[in-house]
């Protein structure tokens, strides 16, 4: 059964490496639900986006996923006319 890095590091916050044998053998199998990109921000906008996402209870990375994906939504409809 496919676990998540989620699961993986839920695992790890409450176990220990010296509670498993350096010979055991290891088995299991990771679904990486997405790729990360990186970009650089300007440290002011930085501080809004932080703020925003703060106010709406989500992280920042979902914050300017969503900014993101209706911007383009809206260039992609003024394109189409």
């Amino acid at each position: 059964m496919p676990i998540s890095d989620q699961d993986i590091g839920e695992f790890w916050d409450t176990h220990d490496a010296t509670e498993h044998g350096a010979d055991d053998a290891v088995e299991f199998d990771v679904r990486i639900s997405g790729q990360r990109h990186y970009f650089p921000v300007d440290g002011q906008l930085w501080l809004k986006i932080r703020a925003l996402a703060d106010q709406r209870g989500v992280s920042e990375a979902a914050l300017l996923n969503l900014f993101l994906k209706e911007r383009i939504e809206q260039l992609e409809a003024v394109q189409e006319k």
